[in-house]
């Protein structure tokens, strides 16, 4: 019996080291055809593989269940060349989340993507950008080597889906365009009140939205009808959902370094637009910010920043208002690490109530296969001073996690707690009445820790800020229902203190 348990164990061993070798040994050969593009590229390609078969691997990737993913940069790769990705591309092949040895692509459908248009975040459906067509990874397909693969199709952009109620506000911004040396377009979708073709005198308060990290200004893109207000003073809102999407990832409206004059761009460009093209009450005191995640902190940052240009913000799940708790990394503190706390213990990105559903290391691992415009990507394209290479500085070291504490130093101007304690003999009277925070407090991305010290900070500067956590709520179910209609509620009383509604 012993015996014949060492002889399976062994036949079992044979059969997953040679399973792990097929692995080990796949190749890909991928081309790009001349039908979608004369010139040679350089930039990165990628091979995007998924199990599913509702999606195309190419949008199928998932912060939570991350799949195999390669990814390649090229020099002057010309039209029809055969490109190599596959073990015989040694260290120049990126993998997530495993070494290609270690990747299980049987069963898996492939689809190739090149990144040919550099201002463009998003890769698998980004505008410009060529894919192929896909290939199922069945035992058949894995016995060919090279597996080949031909980018032939380019993305188109979308058409803005204007309706009666929901109308596109696009205009060229002088400031972001003369910025980054190329045209720039500043965007808003505009839903426009219920009332608004019957009452032609009428003019209406505005609510700015910001959508979180990934959004765009067509979040709301499937709106068929205005919004049926539901108030006592009777009070329309004009709403306008923001574009925060930039190349480097989500510029949270604050002027950058990298980003250009994001914030300016839309307090002196954008806003003047909208008064001109609808009718709004134009005036500071009908102007109202929200927003959730990144969106929650851009929201915040406008109104401490432009504090006399808007009435007052909701702000929900904002992104780490407070450095000394960055998703629980002390920016400032020589001893911290992105990918390990004090005692080695590697450190988690997000969880679900104690369940920790994403590594700090992982993450950024996958973002660094994929390239620039990720989530961590965006917090140092913003933050970050720009380096000799027309990038943005890095914070930590991509290896090790090591913390540049003195390049932390330069974030502090983005610190939110940090600006308003340094300021609030200016800004404290410009912002009375007008800050308002909603956390949950077991946040899916721990960012419930920088929002109790802004909380614990505000109260010691005797601001009557509303700063509220509230327990056992994530960054996925904190916004119900009841907290959306109240925030609309809150808005129209102070629209209402300033203005009548007529």
């Amino acid at each position: 019996m012993l015996r014949r348990f060492s002889l399976s164990a062994a036949w079992l061993l044979l059969l997953l080291c040679a399973s792990a070798a097929l692995a080990g040994d796949q190749e890909f050969q991928v081309r790009f055809s001349d039908s979608i593009r004369k010139e040679p590229y350089s930039g990165r390609v990628y091979l995007f593989f998924t199990r599913s078969e509702r999606l195309e691997p190419r949008v199928s990737r998932n912060w939570f269940r991350p799949e195999p993913l390669l990814a390649i940069d090229v020099e002057n790769w010309k039209p029809n060349e055969p490109l190599a990705m596959g073990a015989s591309s040694g260290k120049r092949l990126l993998t997530d989340p495993k070494p290609l040895a270690e990747l299980d692509l049987k069963g898996c459908r492939v689809q190739a993507v090149a990144r040919f248009n550099p201002y463009e975040r998003e890769v698998g459906t980004g505008p410009g950008n060529g894919f192929s067509a896909i290939v199922n990874l069945d035992e058949k397909a894995l016995a060919q080597s090279p597996l080949e693969l031909s980018i032939d199709r380019l993305l188109e952009d979308r058409p803005f889906p204007e309706s009666r109620w929901f109308k596109l506000l696009s205009l060229r911004s002088r400031l972001l365009s003369d910025f980054h040396q190329r045209d720039v377009q500043v965007r808003g979708a505009v839903q426009l009140p219920a009332s608004y073709y019957d009452r032609p005198e009428r003019r209406y308060p505005v609510i700015f939205e910001i959508p979180g990290f990934g959004g765009t200004h067509l979040y709301r893109q499937h709106t068929k009808v205005p919004v049926q207000e539901q108030n006592e003073g009777g009070v329309e809102f004009l709403r306008v959902m923001l574009d925060p999407n930039c190349p480097l990832g989500h510029h949270v409206f604050a002027d950058s370094a990298n980003n250009g004059p994001v914030g300016q761009s839309l307090v002196s460009e954008f806003i003047p637009e909208l008064d001109k093209q609808f009718r709004t009450v134009a005036a500071p005191t009908a102007r109202f910010l929200t927003g959730h995640s990144s969106g929650g902190w851009s929201s915040l940052w406008i109104q401490v920043t432009y504090p006399e240009v808007f009435g007052g913000t909701w702000s929900t799940s904002p992104d780490p208002v407070d450095f000394r708790d960055f998703q629980q990394i002390d920016l400032y503190c020589r001893a911290e690490n992105m990918y390990r706390d004090v005692t080695g213990a590697r450190r988690p990105l997000a969880r679900s109530g104690s369940q920790v559903l994403l590594w700090y290391d992982d993450f950024d691992h996958t973002e660094e296969v994929l390239g620039f415009g990720g989530q961590l990507h965006s917090f140092e394209a913003v933050f970050s001073p720009r380096g000799t290479d027309g990038k943005p500085l890095r914070l930590w070291n991509r290896q090790t996690g090591a913390i540049d504490t003195a390049l932390a130093k330069t974030w502090e101007k983005y610190d939110i707690r940090l600006v308003l304690e340094r300021q609030w003999p200016e800004l404290g009277p410009k912002l009375a009445g007008k800050l308002h925070v909603f956390q949950g407090g077991l946040d899916t991305f721990y960012l419930d820790g920088a929002t109790k010290l802004l909380k614990e900070s505000l109260a010691r500067l005797k601001s009557d800020a509303v700063v509220e956590i509230v327990p056992g709520k994530d960054h996925g179910n904190l916004l119900s229902p009841e907290l959306t209609q109240r925030i609309r509620a809150e808005m129209v009383q102070a629209f209402l203190k300033q203005h009548t509604f007529e």
